[in-house]
């Protein structure tokens, strides 16, 4: 825990108010430099011009060097918050900004997600959320069951899947020891655990934010085709997915693994006494709960604020501005140190190897050489059929690669290119690749997602094919169905 704001200067103040101090003089100057009206010979200087865009990045840049010698926020943030602030004071896009220095928008997403993921996690706010969910289900198992896998869908459509299914993974585990199941011995064990990797899975459709390969189609789609998806866009199409197969996942589960005892050995009084008995929402929970509503307003009504501050909102900018908010003084009592250990940098290195991997595929040629040999002839196929075939194919790629951020870098350029060639719209096909990016259901080794729920030793690789091969069938006629469906309601098709 962070005691900084228990302590005090020689002067007196605490260590928090101290730093607010230097906060708002930091802020007091970036404004004053702004708004200054500079002399001529200032402002232009042997035919050097200060511009009024480059005013603006000067009062960022000052500001960031007075945050950077006071140390007010965290060294390595105050750049990534002086980059957001120069977006939005419309210096530059936010996403011309973060290729200066990162190569890809989707570095700086990533961090914001696992910055966000850790907060929930360390502050207790996600166990809080499992236990709400247990006095709704009660002590039924078929619906603790279900229960897991709305949680791990509600959240994943927002956080990481491998977040979800980490923060899940073992209340699943520690409700099965005190239940006395033991490991590949329990249907209901091998249920909730796979439970706790699709539900993580399946919420990965929702939105943009819910897996890693959305946003990397999204780019994909802007960089080769210039097409924008928005957030609520997105939605549109991921949000029914996401609903549809919750019931199926469920049934599916309920089918091939039929929980051998109805009831948990824990009362439903019980359940409820736990929940009404547990502490208020910590100082820490709060402010990570606001953080976390108001990174998805922002995520829901990019398009709207854009518009209103005219200034262009990609999806990282968003949880950069709220997810820096954790480490103003006096925010939260979790040091940086303690949520260091969440950042995957692992992941952010493989998105920027596997955009780099898609990219190459499409500047030289071979995305459409392949593109054209494999799936030259879908062209004639029905709308719904011809995503049905894009889906299933990819769904079945992602059995040999380890990670849906490969399959969608190597993937979706591909589609692209032969949505070009051929004449069918770009969105309408790279939209279900995207979403068939999701579709991990049968190989543990498909996503790290999967390999987290499977750790606790409650189901074999076997068992997890066994279900996941109709899941995979069904979930692929499902994308293809409200693809089609919704695509028709909007003209796409």
């Amino acid at each position: 825990m962070n005691n900084i704001s228990n302590s005090s200067d020689k002067s007196g103040l605490s260590v928090n108010v101290k730093r607010w101090i230097y906060i708002g003089i930091s802020i007091t100057v970036m404004i004053i430099i702004m708004n200054t009206a500079f002399p001529e010979s200032i402002a232009l200087i042997n035919g050097a011009e200060l511009t009024a865009e480059g005013q603006k990045a000067l009062a960022v840049l000052v500001f960031a060097l007075l945050l950077w010698i006071t140390e007010a926020i965290p060294f390595h943030f105050t750049g990534l918050l002086a980059m957001a602030l120069m977006a939005l004071f419309s210096v530059d896009s936010f996403s011309n900004i973060v290729k200066t220095g990162f190569g890809n928008i989707n570095v700086v997403f990533f961090i914001g997600v696992f910055i966000l993921s850790a907060f929930i996690n360390k502050s207790g706010l996600g166990k809080r959320l499992v236990n709400v969910c247990l006095s709704i289900t009660g002590n039924n198992t078929k619906f603790v069951l279900l229960g897991f896998l709305v949680v791990g869908v509600l959240l994943s459509m927002w956080i990481s899947n491998m977040a979800v299914a980490a923060m899940l993974m073992p209340l699943a585990k520690s409700l099965l020891d005190e239940e006395g199941i033991k490991p590949l011995e329990s249907n209901f064990g091998k249920a909730l655990l796979m439970s706790v990797a699709w539900g993580s899975l399946i919420g990965g459709f929702g939105t943009p934010a819910g897996n890693g390969p959305n946003p990397l189609a999204i780019g994909f789609m802007k960089d080769m085709a210039g097409i924008d998806v928005s957030f609520l866009e997105w939605m549109k199409y991921g949000i029914p997915i996401s609903i549809l197969l919750i019931p199926v996942a469920w049934g599916l589960l309920l089918l091939i693994f039929k929980p051998e005892m109805k009831q948990l050995k824990r009362t439903d009084e019980a359940i409820k006494s736990e929940l009404k008995n547990q502490p208020k929402l910590s100082r820490d929970e709060i402010m990570t709960l606001i953080i976390f509503i108001v990174t998805v307003v922002l995520w829901v009504f990019s398009s709207q604020f854009s518009k209103l501050l005219g200034v262009d909102i990609p999806i990282a900018l968003p949880v950069i501005l709220t997810t820096m908010c954790f480490f103003l003084p006096g925010v939260t009592e979790t040091k940086y140190k303690a949520i260091e250990k969440e950042m995957s940098w692992s992941s952010i290195i493989l998105v920027l190897s596997g955009v780099s991997l898609g990219m190459v595929l499409y500047q030289t040629g071979v995305a459409n050489w392949i593109a054209l040999g494999l799936l030259g002839n879908i062209g004639g196929l029905s709308p719904v059929m011809m995503v049905f075939v894009v889906v299933l194919s990819i769904s079945l790629m992602n059995i040999t690669l380890s990670s849906a951020t490969v399959s969608a870098s190597i993937v979706i350029p591909i589609i692209i290119e032969l949505s070009i060639n051929i004449g069918i719209p770009t969105l309408g096909m790279a939209f279900p690749a995207a979403l068939a990016s999701s579709l991990a259901f049968i190989l543990i080794t498909s996503t790290p997602t999967n390999v987290i729920a499977y750790s606790a030793g409650y189901f074999s690789i076997k068992d997890f094919a066994k279900a996941g091969i109709p899941m995979t069938v069904v979930s692929c006629i499902i994308v293809a169905a409200v693809m089609y469906g919704v695509g028709m309601i909007t003209g796409l098709y």
